[in-house]
């Protein structure tokens, strides 16, 4: 029987997670596999990276119990464990916003500078879709949104917005969301629609946070807003 300290142990456990996380293109990466089970290809190219790097990164995150993997014929498939990992991921990003200046400043300068409005509270949004008094617009890849999207919600990538404006509609008020709560995609998608005179507010969060709540998704291809 070992005579470390138990105490010790456990925090050298806790130890080998933040090690995980200590890095821009992990935690990416689980921003990305929060969106639905996807293989280590698909990944390396929503991140940017090759595969063999992607799958080294994979390959610690599994190590310290963020993300499942198993095998699909010749692919390998990568999910996040459990619904800890993305309040795991939420309280790093707390702490960042209220003690490192880096950070304060890009949201500053960036993401408050694109969308300086309260966003849409999760409270809230789940009321105006029981009262169906806003259209949800997912601004996120199309494969992405048939992996998982809130309920109701149509999809137009940003990439596309801009001339499928016709399918939104005008005295309607629209919520935008995609993979996250600082998830560029969103805000730019805000930005945009503002400019072309739409009603627009951005969700708190985005869609692994959602359905980690336990709250009701759907999944399948995209929709068409009528207006």
């Amino acid at each position: 029987m070992s005579t470390r300290n138990p105490k010790a142990v456990l925090y050298d456990a806790f130890a080998i997670v933040a090690k995980a996380l200590a890095s821009g293109h992990r935690l990416n990466l689980l921003e990305h596999v929060g969106q639905g089970e996807r293989p280590v290809e698909a990944l390396a190219a929503v991140a940017g990276l090759s595969i063999a790097n992607t799958s080294q990164h994979l390959l610690l995150l599994r190590r310290a119990g963020l993300v499942a993997s198993r095998r699909d014929g010749k692919n390998v498939l990568y999910r996040l464990t459990d619904k800890s990992v993305i309040d795991l991921l939420a309280a790093l990003r707390r702490v960042a916003e209220t003690n490192v200046a880096e950070a304060q400043q890009v949201i500053a300068q960036y993401f408050h500078g694109r969308d300086a409005l309260e966003p849409v509270s999760r409270t809230e949004l789940v009321k105006r879709l029981r009262e169906k008094s806003v259209t949800l617009l997912d601004v996120r890849p199309e494969d992405e949104f048939a992996l998982g999207h809130l309920p109701g919600a149509i999809n137009i990538p940003l990439k596309a917005l801009e001339r499928r404006l016709a399918q939104l509609p005008r005295g309607r008020e629209i919520v935008s969301y995609c993979r996250g709560p600082y998830c560029v995609l969103s805000f730019e998608a805000v930005a945009l629609l503002r400019e072309r005179g739409f009603k627009i507010r951005r969700f708190e969060d985005g869609f692994p946070e959602w359905a980690a709540h336990g709250l009701p998704i759907e999944s399948g291809p995209a929709g068409r807003a009528d207006g």
